[in-house]
């Protein structure tokens, strides 16, 4: 999955650091990310390559040896030879994967601080704290940290057949599998009863838990289980969300391995008979 990028690894702890030789800039217009791009690889520009059209920055994180940085590039300034603003979206099989990654983990921090300006109890303007990844507000002393979303993703299994989905209205046009923000005062197990019977009308049992996985462009922490259809097999479609929804068995499935998101290694889990019992 994304964040399987060994032998490097991601020190996300916020450190007090500068700037320097060697150090990697994501930078963000809407929801485009700053990038020079050859073939299926990317790279993102170093420090001195923006450096000088920078009008704010903060540190990010550390990938391995290297720092990363989140900064505000003035809008008057010429880009670097090769590089330019592409949708993040269409980068999330793209390789190196912890160059991914680091801008999709990058972004869910941009959009942070992009909404935490001001104090959402006083309204005045909040300070970064000085040792940790927190905003504070000098007025009030109410302390903002990162906000992650949790949500679900499940694998709905009926004998050796799989409910998967398409989404409706999306750009993502691929095999899904039924997913799902939790609401206050809910676990995360009955997000998965409601999810399910919400958008097929389906009921569940025997939930399992897989994995989880950090989806830094939808600021979510996906948790996924496995379960299995309890009572009848007709499915209910709500449309507003999804525009199909079937049973599948494992022969009719020929869905590559992407190596990238939990929903595939969900599904290929299924195919290779690794989900669990």
């Amino acid at each position: 999955m994304i964040q399987e990028i060994e032998p490097l690894c991601l020190d996300n702890q916020y450190h007090p650091t500068l700037p320097g030789p060697g150090a990697k800039v994501c930078a963000f217009r809407g929801k485009s990310s700053l990038v020079s791009r050859r073939g299926e690889e990317i790279a993102l520009p170093d420090w001195e390559q923006v450096a000088p059209g920078v009008s704010r920055w903060v540190y990010l994180f550390r990938v391995g040896e290297v720092n990363y940085f989140l900064a505000e590039l003035r809008p008057d300034f010429p880009l670097p030879e090769g590089y330019s603003y592409e949708e993040l979206r269409a980068h999330r099989k793209l390789s190196p994967k912890h160059v991914v990654y680091a801008e999709m983990t990058a972004w869910h921090l941009y959009v942070w601080y992009r909404d935490n300006q001001r104090c959402g109890r006083c309204g005045s303007p909040v300070k970064h704290d000085g040792k940790l990844r927190m905003l504070s507000c000098p007025d009030c002393g109410n302390v903002i940290f990162p906000k992650i979303c949790p949500a679900i993703i499940t694998a709905v299994v009926h004998g050796d057949r799989i409910l998967l989905t398409r989404y409706a209205g999306r750009a993502y046009k691929s095999y899904a599998l039924v997913a799902g923000f939790c609401e206050i005062g809910e676990t995360a197990e009955d997000t998965v009863r409601r999810e399910v019977f919400e958008e097929t009308g389906l009921h569940v049992k025997n939930l399992r838990y897989w994995a989880t996985q950090p989806w830094g462009i939808e600021c979510d922490l996906l948790i996924g289980y496995f379960c299995e259809l309890d009572g009848a097999e007709d499915i209910t479609l709500d449309r507003d969300e999804l525009s199909m929804a079937g049973w599948y068995a494992r022969e009719e499935l020929d869905i590559p391995a992407d190596d990238v998101s939990l929903t595939n290694d969900m599904i290929r889990a299924f195919i290779e008979g690794r989900n669990p019992r």
